[in-house]
């Protein structure tokens, strides 16, 4: 039997170690993964993967322990990916999300994982989603992501969720940044958390009134609920609401709708990054970048051309994800 083979007898019978190395291998770039990877894809599409997104400080943590908690009382199994900003000495994740969940870190049903961000932007790491398919093979029946403090145009948990929870707290000096549309737009649920400060209640009369204005949505109407996840007030609540849209999606055919779209955006992710490599591949090999890069500086040739150049020149180099 192959390494690959061990990795997914392993990971399919739920042992946290192996799970917790193929991750690793994943996040490290190591070519072995590609194959457990391969492997272990019949095996995932059980789990619901729940987007936690929102800005710095406004409690996506806590929300995420509490719903894992209510999960948990349910009998389910649950995976965390939180995605954490990156360490500049060491490159890995600087462990917040972790450390506010202590609890749920010695429950077996339960696997945590934190990944830095590396540069990627759009609030995810680069390999989340090999992360999420290993915990879907795993066993998981969810598999929450919470990203890591987003703005405006940092929507990628849009391409990977089931479903978005949108989370914002009030008084953060410009209330209206959540509803303006790439962020008014991802949310499926829109969560107005620490629901106990002043202006909460005006926050959640905006977000309504946005989104009655906006009318049409492809499903449901998203709900807007208020939490105070620090005092586990409002979490059951949300976490039916969850649910029900979920059941929802299911069974008028959204789900499997948007998963497929989502599948679309995985492949054109996976060959974009074959390309980069490849690319990567043929400058080391031929020098062709600072070739070229002179020859445009002498006035000999233009960037466009010399990219064509060199795009004609990956037929003969074979590709690797």
């Amino acid at each position: 039997m192959s390494k690959a083979d061990d990795y997914v007898a392993g990971i399919i019978a739920g042992k946290a170690r192996i799970a917790a190395k193929a991750i690793s291998l994943v996040e490290n770039g190591d070519s072995s993964a590609i194959e457990f990877l391969k492997a272990l894809y019949p095996h995932t599409g059980k789990a619901r993967i729940v987007g936690i997104t929102g800005p710095p400080g406004a409690g996506k943590s806590t929300l995420t322990d509490k719903l894992a908690k209510l999960l948990r009382k349910k009998g389910k199994r649950v995976g965390i990916v939180a995605v954490d900003p990156t360490s500049p000495f060491t490159g890995g994740a600087i462990l917040g999300d972790r450390i506010r969940m202590q609890e749920l870190a010695t429950d077996p049903g339960v696997f945590i994982r934190s990944m830095g961000t590396r540069g990627q932007l759009g609030g995810l790491a680069r390999s989340t989603h090999s992360a999420v398919r290993v915990l879907d093979a795993y066993g998981s029946d969810f598999v929450f992501i919470e990203t890591v403090g987003v703005g405006q145009s940092e929507v990628d948990i849009v391409q990977l969720a089931d479903i978005v929870l949108l989370v914002t707290i009030p008084g953060m000096g410009d209330d209206i940044q959540v509803i303006k549309a790439g962020i008014l737009e991802i949310g499926d649920i829109f969560c107005i958390n620490k629901a106990d400060m002043d202006g909460a209640n005006r926050l959640a009369a905006e977000l309504e009134m946005m989104l009655d204005l906006k009318g049409h949505f492809e499903g449901l109407r998203p709900p807007v609920v208020k939490t105070v996840a620090s005092e586990d007030k409002g979490t059951a609540e949300l976490l039916e609401s969850l649910l029900f849209h979920l059941a929802e999606d299911e069974n008028s055919g959204r789900l499997a709708e948007r998963r497929e779209k989502n599948l679309k955006t995985e492949m054109l992710r996976i060959m974009a990054k074959a390309l980069e490599n490849t690319v990567s591949r043929l400058t080391e090999q031929t020098g062709a970048l600072e070739n070229y890069s002179r020859q445009i500086m002498q006035g000999a040739l233009d960037p466009f051309s010399a990219s064509e150049k060199m795009l004609a020149q990956i037929n003969n180099i074979q590709f690797r994800l």
